[in-house]
């Protein structure tokens, strides 16, 4: 199965420095099967016009095919297609809330809770808010292993809290939070919303929102297989309802005069002007991608490999990893011992190993974590046995070169 899926995938038929690609930078953005490319270029190339405001064929065409990605992605989640919003990547997905509910909804003192493991993107928005509205930033803190535990988050929940701002799992160090405990300590103790980052969470997870029971979820495509340029912001209907646009524009008005305008419902109250329309079918290709293969049975090969790897890097002498929670997946997070993180990248690289080094859009947790960087290797479907020896190989090549 592991070879027919990398046949999918048309960028591994080349060769990177000599040497088969092993790509092991999906958390960052994966890579695309052919499938989704070739969708994405009929869209363009056979019906292409802009969506919900023409009566001719291909307009017609173009919207069923926008609004059947919104359906896809709904049921791909366990939601309504009218708590599907389209953004352009899930950065925008938390800046909409932020900026949106938040404006509406955060007053002096108020706090938002976040965590140590939270990427730059479910931060800055909340610090930006903040600063508007007099709010506070509270953030839980982890243990040394990279755990957030209910209790952490429970110990900083307050009667003033309003929204509980957490990655599901972390983009840097692969922790795995244990949301439905934390998501019930929250219920029972405050009235707070959760909005949860799943970028890294909805590609290695079964995820269904309302299990989850939060208020908002937020992904990326690029993540998902998909194409770059769409995100998705899942939210309650009612709460959505009651929250201002985040943008004006076409598309999103009941009426507009020049003295006053009233808008649509959610959730195209929520998608002023064009949107990123060739991007959003890409989508929906790359849901009936993953959807083709049983499931269950892919998270588990992908999760045997990601084991196996791990197995491996872990009879390299003089690392130091950072994966240490007791739910981790599909990312390593390591350093050597002498040996720059940025030196062990460009070397890979070399190798035809593609893996991210630095800090991962995630410098506080590289603070409370006492480092500045890390080599991470993350995993995706497309990943074999094979890839795993040539960065094994690699990895003992380096650390003899600079023995």
């Amino acid at each position: 199965m592991k070879n027919k899926i990398k046949s999918d995938f048309p960028i591994f038929q080349q060769e990177v420095n000599g040497h088969p690609l092993a790509f092991l930078d999906s958390a960052a953005s994966a890579q695309k099967p052919k499938v989704i490319i070739d969708v994405m270029t009929t869209a363009m190339t056979d019906y292409y016009a802009n969506i919900h405001r023409g009566l001719y064929t291909f307009s017609q065409q173009s919207t069923a095919q926008y609004e059947n990605a919104r359906h896809k992605v709904a049921e791909f989640i366990g939601a309504e297609d009218n708590e599907i919003v389209f953004t352009r990547n899930a950065t925008e997905a938390i800046n909409l809330v932020a900026a949106s509910w938040g404006a509406d909804n955060l007053y002096p003192d108020d706090e938002i809770l976040i965590s140590e493991l939270e990427h730059h993107a479910n931060i800055v928005p909340w610090q930006m808010i903040a600063q508007k509205t007099g709010a506070k930033i509270v953030v839980a803190p982890i243990d040394d292993n990279g755990n957030l535990t209910a209790q952490s988050i429970s110990d900083n929940l307050s009667s003033k809290t309003k929204i509980v701002a957490l990655c599901h799992m972390s983009n840097a160090i692969g922790t795995i939070i244990p949301i439905e405990e934390i998501t019930k300590t929250i219920r029972e103790k405050s009235d707070a919303k959760i909005l949860l980052d799943g970028c890294q969470s909805v590609v290695h997870e079964h995820i269904h929102v309302k299990d989850l029971d939060c208020d908002f979820f937020v992904f990326s495509a690029h993540k998902l297989y998909g194409p770059s340029g769409i995100g998705i912001l899942y939210g309650k209907y009612g709460i959505l309802e009651s929250m201002p646009p985040y943008q004006g524009g076409g598309d999103m008005i009941d009426t507009v005069t020049y003295q006053l305008s009233t808008y649509d419902l959610p959730p195209a109250r929520f998608e002023a002007g064009t949107p990123a329309i060739i991007e959003a079918i890409g989508l929906g290709a790359a849901i009936d991608y993953i959807n083709s293969f049983d499931r269950e049975a892919l998270l588990k090969t992908e999760h045997d490999i990601y084991r196996f790897a791990e197995d491996q890097l872990n009879t390299i002498e003089g690392l130091t990893t950072y994966h240490k929670a007791e739910n981790h997946s599909t990312i390593l997070s390591f350093n050597i011992n002498g040996i720059h993180a940025s030196d062990i990248g460009v070397m890979l690289d070399k190798e035809g190993v593609a893996v991210r080094v630095g800090h991962h859009c995630a410098m506080p947790l590289m603070e409370r974590l006492g480092i500045t960087a890390t080599v991470r290797a993350s995993f995706g479907i497309y990943n074999d046995e094979k890839d795993v020896h040539q960065f094994i190989g690699a990895l003992r090549k380096i650390k003899t070169l600079f023995s």
